[in-house]
Formats: C-alpha cells, structure tokens, sequence
C-alpha cells in the first residue's frame, strides 16, 4: 500500500505575475509546506544588480526589507546581493547563524515565450545559474522564480536586455506574496498564544 502524504501541493504552480489570485494561491502553498516544527525560516533572494533580468532576487529583497518582518529572515538585496562569487560563504553563514534553517530560494529564469511574466514556485531546491552554465550548488526547501526572458540561446546577453519595468513589477508580486506569509504567521502565532493564555 503506498502510504505516501499526498497533497494538492505535489506540482508548481506557475501562473501570470498579473493574475490576481496567483498572491493567495502560492501563499496558500508555501505556508501549507512550511515545517511544523520551530525552524528559521530564511529567504534568499539571488542575482545581481549588475544585469536587469537577473535583478529579480535582489529588488524582491530590497522591498522585504522596507517592511519590518517578524519571520523571515532575508539574505539579498540591491546593496548586498547574493549572487555566484559569494553564494558559498552566504549558504555557510546561514547554517552556521540559523536554527535548523528552511530555505525560500527567489531567482530570476528564461523560459518560453509563452512563459514570460510568470511566477513559479514549487517544493525543493534550484540551481543558481544553470541557464549560465555556472556550476552553483543547490539551494532552498522551496523556490519562487520569475520567467524574466525568453531563454534558450544567448542567455547572458538576454537578461542583460531584459525590460527593467517587468522585473520590477514581478518583484514586488513576489515580495507581497511573502510579506503575506509573514502576515499569516503572526495571526497563527497570536492564535496559538491566545489559546496557551
């Protein structure tokens, strides 16, 4: 008998960063596979300022960090990116600071031309830089990338001309999608104590 859990959860969900349910929808997903157990839970958001298309991580970082969050600890922003020269020591930092950590990895990607403008997110790790052919290690328990470009040829000088102004908007998407997880977290947290007291 297969005892595997099964949820509606099993596959990404990719959908349009202008779709207006997709900030419910993958809230709703992430927070039904966050650990039950006390875990730091730890975004970070990769890329570099120093190409448009793959501003993506640091520009969702930067606008976690305009908000006071109670639970999510981000690594990533505009002034202090984490990106391929410094992802090892960012990764070591991180489980050497946090308590069993689990890891949202953010990160731009090229797909289909039908796919640009998309938001997907799924359960397990991503590689950094593989549309680069950069050898980065594995990251994340779960992931949100944004289909910033069309891929397939030329990747470097394609997110280097990708259009600032989708970047952007997708970022602050995914930004309000976890600033809503954040949110969900401190009604769950005085729910619990208010039942403890």
């Amino acid at each position: 008998m297969n005892t595997k859990k099964h949820t509606v959860y099993e596959q990404p969900l990719q959908l349009s960063y202008q779709d207006p349910l997709l900030q419910k929808k993958m809230s709703d997903m992430i927070l039904y596979n966050l650990p039950v157990a006390s875990a730091d839970i730890v975004v970070v958001c990769i890329g570099t300022d120093r190409s448009t298309g793959d501003a993506l991580g640091p520009l969702t970082g930067s606008f976690l960090k305009e908000n006071h969050l109670k639970h999510l600890k981000v690594y990533g922003t505009l002034h202090k990116p984490v990106h391929a020269k410094n992802i090892h020591e960012n990764i070591k930092y991180i489980h050497e600071k946090h308590l069993r950590p689990f890891i949202i990895a953010i990160d731009a990607c090229l797909g289909k031309s039908s796919s640009v403008g998309h938001i997907i997110s799924g359960i397990g790790a991503i590689k950094p830089g593989a549309a680069l052919q950069k050898d980065l290690p594995s990251i994340g328990h779960i992931y949100i990338t944004g289909v910033v470009n069309i891929g397939g040829f030329l990747e470097y000088a394609i997110l280097q001309n990708t259009r600032l102004s989708i970047v952007v908007d997708m970022a602050k998407v995914i930004a309000n999608i976890l600033l809503r997880i954040d949110r969900c977290l401190t009604i769950q947290q005085n729910t619990k104590s208010h039942h403890l007291s």
